[in-house]
C-alpha cells in the first residue's frame, strides 16, 4: 500500500509540482505537525477542525494561518475538483462531511500515518516508541540534532517549547537534512508502518491496547528496523528481535548498556552521570532522566559528542503540558500535565510530590472507550498514590465529538474511590471545581491538573492560579 501511495504521490509531483492538501482534524497535534511540513514542503495546505468551528484553542489555528494555511468549516466546503488529496487522522468518523464530499469527488483519501510513513521511510528515520515518554523522547532527540547541526526533520506529538515561535507550533521542525525523527504511535496500530534506521522502545504499559498486543507491535517494530534498536532495559525481554541488529538498552539498573551512575531529582531540575559524564536536566521527574538516557543513546549512536548533549539537554526546555509549573500564589503551586493512563499518572504525581506538601488532584479523563479500557487501572493507581492528605477532583470525561458508548462516568470512578476512603469528588462541570478547590486550598498546596487531548485545561489552569 504505501509503495503504491509513494509512486503515486511521485507521479503527481512530477505532473503539477505542488499538491493540494486538505488536512480532516487539522488541530491535532499530529495532524498539525504534518500539515505544517507539508506547506514547508511548498504545497498548497488547508484543513478543518471542530475545535475551530467552535471557537477552541485559537492559538493553534491563528498560527497555522499566519503560515498560509487555509482553514475551512468542517462541512466539505474545503474539499474541491483540485485538491489532489484529503488526510484523515484514525479518529475522524466515516459520516464526516469532508471525507463524505472526498468521496464524492473521487479525491484521493489517506491516514495521517500513511502520508507520515511515505515522508519517513528510506530517509535516515529515528522513530520514538513506547507506551509512556516518547513525545518527550522525541523531542529531546530532535533538539539535540539539532544544536548539534545535524538539521534534523522533526514530527513530534507534542509541542516543543525550544521550537515554539510567534508562527510555529512547536511539534515540528522542517530540517535540510536526509534525517528524519518522528513519534510513532502504536495506538492505532500504525507503528508498525515505518521503517527506520533507529528505533526507540521507551516502555510497554498497558494503554490503547493490552500489553500482550504491544509486545507484538512493538516486535514488528523493532523487526523493521534495519540498524539500532534502543530499548529501556525493563521491557527489552517482551521485545524479539531478529537478525542482525545492534541493541542498545537503556536504564537505572546495571546490565544496561547505558546506566545511571548517579541521580538527584528537584521539584524543577534533576542530575545526573551516566558514561562518566554528567548530566543536568531544567525538568522535572526521575522519569524524564530515563527519557535523557534513551535520547542520549540515540545521539551517541549518531556520533555526537558527550559535550555537545550535555549543552543541548541542559538547555532542552521541555514540552508543553509535561509538568509544565503554571505559577503560584499565595504559597500554592499549579502544575499543568498531560497525564491520561495509569503509569503516566502515576509518575506526573511522585513528580509533583518533590514539591512538598499535600496534593490537590484534578484529573479529566479523555474518550469514553479509552476510560471504560483503564477503569480498574486508574483506580488503583489513585488509590497507589493518594495520600490521606490528598484531594481528587475529576470532571465529566473529555468528549472530542463522534460516536461513542458514554455507558461510564468519571463519578463512577471517583465513588469507588470515596467507598475506599479517599478524598475524592466528582463535578459535572469542571469550572465547578474552582470554587471547592478555593474553599479547602492551603498554602504549600501543589495543585496538578492532568488529562489528555483538550488543550483548553491550560486555560482552565490559568484561570484557577487566577482566584487564588
Amino acid at each position: 500500500m504505501f509503495g503504491a501511495l509513494k509512486m503515486e504521490l511521485s507521479s503527481m509531483h512530477s505532473n503539477k509540482g505542488g499538491l493540494k492538501y486538505h488536512f480532516v482534524g487539522i488541530g491535532g497535534v499530529g495532524m498539525s505537525a504534518l500539515a505544517q511540513i507539508m506547506k514547508a514542503q511548498g504545497h498548497w495546505v488547508s484543513g478543518s477542525d471542530r475545535s475551530n468551528d467552535l471557537g477552541l484553542t485559537p492559538e493553534i489555528f491563528y498560527k497555522l494561518k499566519l503560515q498560509g494555511i487555509k482553514l475551512y468549516p468542517q462541512d466539505g466546503s474545503g474539499v474541491y475538483d483540485s485538491t489532489d488529496m484529503v488526510v484523515i487522522s484514525s479518529a475522524i468518523e466515516e459520516d464526516n462531511r469532508d471525507q463524505k464530499k472526498a468521496f464524492e469527488k473521487d479525491v484521493k483519501i489517506v491516514k495521517r500515518s500513511e502520508l507520515l510513513s511515505n515522508l519517513f521511510n528510506g530517509k535516515r528515520g529515528v522513530a520514538i516508541g513506547g507506551s509512556n515518554g516518547k513525545t518527550t523522547v522525541c523531542g529531546m532527540v530532535g533538539w539535540i540534532l539539532s544544536t548539534a547541526g545535524h538539521d534534523p526533520t522533526v514530527v513530534g506529538g507534542g509541542y516543543l517549547k525550544n521550537y515554539i515561535t510567534d508562527m510555529s507550533l512547536g511539534n515540528t521542525r522542517f530540517g535540510g537534512s536526509n534525517i528524519f525523527v518522528i513519534e510513532a504511535d502504536e495506538s492505532d496500530g500504525s507503528l508498525v508502518d515505518y521503517e527506520p534506521n533507529v528505533s526507540v522502545i521507551t516502555d510497554i504499559s498497558k494503554d490503547h491496547k493490552t500489553v500482550d498486543e504491544l509486545k507484538n507491535l512493538f516486535s514488528k517494530f523493532a523487526e523493521n528496523t534495519s540498524d539500532t534498536v534502543i530499548m529501556n532495559d525493563k521491557c527489552a525481554h517482551l521485545i524479539r528481535v531478529h537478525g542482525k541488529k545492534k541493541i542498545i538498552t537503556y536504564g537505572d539498573s546495571k546490565s544496561a548498556d547505558v546506566h545511571l551512575f548517579k541521580i538527584s531529582c528537584g521539584p524543577y531540575g534533576s542530575r545526573f552521570e551516566t558514561g562518566g559524564c554528567e548530566f543536568e536536566l531544567q525538568i522535572p521527574g526521575s522519569y524524564n532522566v530515563l527519557n535523557a538516557l534513551a535520547a542520549i543513546s540515540v545521539a551517541r549512536n549518531e556520533g555526537i559528542s558527550d559535550g555537545e548533549i550535555r549543552k543541548a539537554l541542559g538547555s532542552f526546555n521541555g514540552i508543553r503540558r509535561r509538568m509544565d509549573f503554571v505559577g503560584e500564589k499565595n504559597g500554592v503551586k499549579i502544575i499543568d500535565d498531560y497525564a491520561h493512563n495509569p503509569k503516566k499518572i502515576q509518575m506526573a504525581i511522585d513528580a509533583a510530590r518533590l514539591n512538598g506538601g499535600s496534593l490537590i488532584v484534578i484529573f479529566q479523563p479523555h474518550g469514553y472507550a479509552p476510560t471504560k479500557f483503564l477503569r480498574d487501572d486508574i483506580i488503583s493507581t489513585f488509590a497507589a498514590t493518594l495520600l490521606p492528605t490528598d484531594i481528587l477532583y475529576m470532571p465529566e470525561i473529555f468528549y472530542a465529538g463522534g460516536t461513542a458508548d458514554k455507558t461510564i462516568s468519571s463519578k463512577d470512578i471517583i465513588d469507588d474511590l470515596e467507598e475506599k476512603g479517599y478524598n475524592a469528588f466528582f463535578f459535572q462541570k469542571r469550572e465547578d471545581i474552582i470554587g471547592d478547590v478555593l474553599r479547602k486550598v492551603r498554602p504549600a498546596n501543589t495543585i496538578l491538573v492532568m488529562g489528555a487531548r483538550d488543550d483548553s485545561l491550560t486555560d482552565f489552569c490559568h484561570s484557577l492560579l487566577n482566584e487564588l
